[in-house]
């Protein structure tokens, strides 16, 4: 069974920056496609981007071009790369996992996902 635990999160300025990571423990990281979603206050937990096996990536319209997904399966971590912050970036971020896909799948849903991490705040200040 695969732990996940996000790091990374704080407080920033509008149009500053932060990288979040998801380090995984257990076993076969690879075998597992990895996601993004936040929720904030008052709101449904919502998609933010996601990396398939094969290292395809999508993200949300809200925040593409502003973030960047990646993996390491070398060191069974995730990364969320976000840029040009905004206030209504403000949430609490969760990494999340699903085994096994197929190769080049990428799930949206939050009900796609089996394991999740305990979230980090991320807060934006305009």
């Amino acid at each position: 069974q695969l732990e996940l635990v996000e790091s990374g999160g704080g407080l920033v300025q509008a149009g500053g920056s932060l990288r979040l990571s998801c380090v995984a423990s257990g076993l076969a990281f690879s075998m597992y496609g990895m996601g993004w979603f936040r929720q904030a206050p008052g709101k449904e937990r919502e998609f933010v981007a996601a990396i398939s096996r094969s290292d395809r990536r999508d993200y949300a319209d809200s925040v593409k071009g502003r973030c960047t997904i990646s993996r390491d399966n070398a060191k069974n971590t995730m990364y969320l790369q976000m840029t040009s912050l905004k206030p209504e970036d403000t949430a609490v971020y969760y990494c999340a996992s699903h085994w096994n896909p197929p190769y080049t799948s990428i799930y949206y849903s939050a009900g796609n996902y089996e394991r999740w991490g305990q979230g980090t705040q991320v807060t934006v200040s305009s």
